[in-house]
């Protein structure tokens, strides 16, 4: 008995109770594959997670006609054969063959520019199925030696932490779609989750949100690992991790390799949590509660592979005196996570900042000062010079009670006592020298 496809099994997988019932009213298909196809599928061999009704239609008319072997994918008819003429092929594989660098872009100028083929008239597509089917569609580099991977693990809990960003589902959020993005914090040597949250973002916001809570469960790392991306580019993470003695290290670009046990985490959280949650009627928070606990009580009591059998709470905690503590860094970790942000104080003694206007002292008129924001409340929590010396207390403005409050004055009587009169007066001088000179 031949085993049975896996792509016709998940095909299989994904149009469920349909398939099995005899009849169907008018109209209910066409609503059961938009039903379908509003759900999240982990596509085995795809990155995308999203399938159309008219696939999904098409799966179905498949299984109905020829049952799962229907759901088989079926080669092209025309695979492994060439559109392109003898003559040109030859060209092609022996200008390839020349010179293995030579790129399918290359290829295709060339052989138009010798006029073999006609302006547009050569595909890429047609180029590159031709050098696969000789098995020269990859560069041979004999001059630069293949890069080495190793598999490797830090020595001990908390020397090294992981920090990744994985597409989640679509949610219902104030009466519309949106997709979440589940955050993760990982330590290497333990495969303990320092912290993970779906968030409605990818962006540093998020990104920071999840490692202060990462810092408060679980101290500090010595290095935390992050991707290329320009959310882990802001200067405020890079600010953050500086005053904690963090060392950030970013992956090379098109380099997954550096963090394969952030991926094996995604892989069991998509295996374990999200194929077991009906998200339709759950908001984030009800979501990211239940993480917590299946992080908590499931993923950090099981036994894994990788750590010869042992939970990764357990293979934390063997190191747990060497985990470096938030220590005196902890009375102020909000105050590590506020954004400086650089503005120029109006001359009523003001600054705008996320679209509100704050009241600062008024001697400050005209100076360019920072002003500290706790981005997760979006306010303004202090204010400060160049150097980070507080200057005085700043007020969300409030123009009513303005309205009533004394303004402050110049003392006049302060003001220095005024110079005896001279008697000199460059008006009156002009006047007398030059009607004097008129009655001489």
């Amino acid at each position: 008995m031949k085993d049975l496809n896996p792509t016709a099994l998940f095909r299989l997988s994904v149009l469920g109770a349909l398939v099995s019932r005899e009849r169907l009213d008018r109209g209910e298909l066409k609503s059961e594959l938009e039903r379908l196809a509003a759900r999240d599928y982990d596509i085995p061999g795809s990155s995308k997670t999203l399938l159309s009704a008219k696939t999904i239609e098409g799966w179905y008319y498949a299984y109905r006609k020829e049952g799962i072997e229907g759901l088989e994918p079926h080669p092209r008819s025309d695979s492994g054969l060439s559109k392109l003429s003898p003559k040109l092929q030859a060209l092609l594989l022996a200008a390839k063959r020349e010179n293995p660098r030579r790129s399918i872009r290359v290829l295709k100028r060339l052989m138009e520019e010798e006029g073999y083929a006609g302006k547009d008239e050569l595909s890429r597509s047609a180029i590159h199925r031709l050098l696969q089917r000789h098995d020269l569609s990859r560069p041979t580099c004999l001059d630069s030696p293949k890069e080495e991977f190793r598999r490797f693990q830090a020595p001990y809990a908390g020397d090294i932490w992981y920090g990744d960003v994985m597409h989640g589902p679509r949610i219902i959020v104030d009466g519309r779609r949106r997709r979440i993005y589940l955050v993760t914090v990982m330590d290497d040597a333990s495969r303990l989750v320092a912290h993970s949250a779906f968030c409605l973002g990818e962006t540093a916001l998020d990104i920071e949100g999840v490692l202060k809570q990462a810092l408060l469960k679980r101290g500090r790392p010595r290095k935390l690992v992050v991707d290329n991306g320009a959310a882990y580019r802001a200067l405020s993470l890079q600010s953050i991790c500086a005053r904690l003695k963090i060392h950030l290290i970013y992956c090379r670009p098109y380099a997954p390799e550096g963090k394969g046990k952030l991926e094996r985490w995604h892989r069991t959280l998509r295996g374990q949590f999200l194929t077991e949650m009906d998200f339709q009627d759950l908001s984030l928070d009800d979501i990211n509660a239940r993480l917590w606990a299946w992080v908590e009580q499931s993923y950090h009591r099981n036994g894994h592979d990788g750590l010869d059998g042992l939970t990764p709470l357990a293979r934390y905690q063997k190191d747990l005196s060497r985990v470096r503590s938030l220590g005196e860094y902890a009375a102020t970790i909000d105050q590590l996570f506020y954004h400086r942000q650089s503005r120029k104080v109006r001359k009523d003694g003001t600054v705008s900042c996320g679209g509100r206007v704050y009241e600062v002292p008024y001697e400050l008129s005209g100076w360019t000062i920072y002003v500290l924001v706790d981005p997760h409340r979006e306010v303004v929590v202090g204010i400060e010079d160049g150097e980070g010396k507080s200057l005085g207390p700043v007020t969300e403005l409030d123009p009513v009670a303005n309205s009533h409050r004394p303004r402050t004055k110049p003392n006049n009587d302060t003001l220095p006592e005024p110079a005896p009169a001279t008697g000199l007066n460059p008006i009156e001088s002009a006047y007398r020298r030059y009607y004097g000179s008129i009655r001489e």
